[in-house]
């Protein structure tokens, strides 16, 4: 259970941060001077810590260089009046998290909170691969897979992980490109310093930047304080840029000069800061077609590209299949406190037989679902999601597959590869539209193609089917 540590003499606050969280997974502790804050931090190891500026005994920035020099993970919240603001922008200088101000929004304190404790399992609990390993050990996030494609992931982690170059994670959405990101971080020479991760298709355009590079007040209409970026809070550690095939072309831009120079500018300044930070970039989409169409800068991809990682689709792993429902089972049922201890075989089937369009993803939130709805120690398909109960294809890779090849060469040789080519691209268009429920940019982002290069296959299928019912009428 994550645990949030509030050093705060108001008994308002207290109760304040007691209510906000009473009905979430995060408990909270209370204390009301820095000397007990900071003999609790040490007890207790909190996931997050609050701190007011002002405390009876010591300042909260004096607290918080103490908790510097035994801990320096922690993610660190600081709670201010406009009058203290500076110490706070200090705090963050010095790598704390952020910032909350007097009076205090109850739903800006658990966004924030959340996210901090996010941010401080990335930093604690380790990102490790099943090559090396105890799949029982439940205090570790795992890379999952023991296939030849994941064992090249592995191996590409051990090659980069310790050089300080920058890193291209590659994959759809839902193949674990976060995991591998921290992998590389924990890891790496930089791994007692912060890990930041942003995703670039989360966060508005018009606020991709401040919350990347940071801003000055009055930068813009709402601007009224001084903000410390993703990237300066990173002093020292490694920053993940999520999805950074959504970049605009401006933010594009001063991605590029960040990664040339190590300097960067907060809006609003003509001040440039000097950064030691390394990137681990990752997206879901086709740079280099979208190099070729002029939508991602061939300067930035080829700085980001300095090594590559990537990372199969779980269609391509049915290997790894049983290994993810025996890890998924064993973690969620403790997670969940059910008692379920084994999957039914026509369970298994039914897994090896569904494509996974949302990959590891969504394989996770099945076994989740199924779970929750679970009863006795064994689990059925009927407590599956719908989505699994009614699929009655057969996977792209699989007996489906090699028997449309075969009959393919066997009848029309000639045309076999565009026939085989074609109902292969009929099927995860097809797929993927559902799973999108319709959404063309979605979808487009999921197969890593531009959404004029969808709208075109889509209407080469509509037009081939309209040529097949023609012909099958006459």
């Amino acid at each position: 259970m994550p645990t949030l540590l509030l050093i705060d003499d108001e008994s308002a606050i207290q109760h304040a941060f007691r209510r906000a969280f009473e009905r979430s997974s995060i408990g909270v502790e209370v204390a009301s001077r820095g000397i007990e804050g900071l003999k609790q931090a040490r007890s207790l190891q909190p996931d997050v810590i609050i701190i007011d500026v002002g405390l009876p005994d010591m300042s909260g920035l004096d607290v918080y260089r103490q908790l510097l020099e035994f801990d320096s993970r922690t993610a660190v919240i600081f709670i201010t009046g406009h009058g203290s603001t500076e110490t706070a922008i200090e705090a963050v200088q010095l790598g704390a998290f952020d910032y909350l101000f007097k009076p205090l929004e109850l739903a800006e304190v658990r966004k924030l909170v959340e996210q901090a404790v996010r941010i401080s399992r990335s930093m604690r609990v380790p990102a490790i691969t099943t090559a090396t390993a105890d799949v029982s050990d439940q205090n570790v996030d795992l890379l999952v897979g023991r296939c030849n494609a994941m064992k090249n992931v592995y191996r590409d982690i051990g090659r980069v992980a310790a050089r300080d170059v920058t890193v291209l994670v590659l994959g759809e959405s839902g193949t674990g490109k976060e995991l591998v990101a921290r992998a590389i971080f924990q890891h790496s020479q930089r791994r007692e310093g912060p890990f930041r991760a942003v995703n670039c298709a989360a966060i508005p355009e018009t606020l991709l930047e401040s919350e990347l590079f940071g801003h000055e007040r009055g930068a813009f209409t709402g601007a009224e304080e001084r903000r410390i970026g993703r990237i300066e809070q990173c002093e020292g550690g490694t920053l993940f840029l999520d999805e950074i095939g959504d970049m605009t072309p401006l933010t594009q831009a001063k991605i590029l000069r960040f990664l040339q120079e190590r300097e960067f500018e907060r809006v609003g300044s003509g001040q440039s800061i000097k950064a030691n930070v390394r990137v681990v970039a990752a997206t879901n989409r086709n740079l280099e077609d979208m190099v070729a169409n002029g939508t991602f800068r061939a300067d930035l991809f080829y700085r980001l590209n300095a090594y590559t990682i990537q990372l199969p689709p779980l269609r391509d792993r049915e290997a790894d299949i049983d290994l993810l429902a025996e890890h998924f089972l064993r973690r969620f049922a403790r997670d969940l406190s059910r008692g379920v201890t084994t999957i039914a075989p026509e369970v298994i089937e039914r897994f090896h037989a569904y494509p996974w369009p949302g990959n590891v993803r969504e394989f996770e939130s099945v076994i989740r679902q199924a779970l929750l709805t679970s009863t006795g120690p064994v689990l059925l398909p009927d407590f599956l999601p719908e989505t699994l109960l009614n699929f009655e294809g057969q996977p792209a890779s699989g007996d489906s597959l090699d028997g449309l090849i075969r009959s393919q060469l066997a009848a029309h040789p000639e045309s076999a590869y565009a026939a085989v080519i074609g109902e292969v691209e009929r099927q995860l268009l097809t797929i993927v539209m559902q799973q999108c429920d319709g959404n063309l940019s979605q979808a487009a982002r999921t197969l890593g193609i531009t959404r004029v290069t969808l709208r075109n296959k889509l209407r080469e299928l509509d037009a081939n089917a309209d040529d097949d019912s023609e012909s099958g009428d006459d």
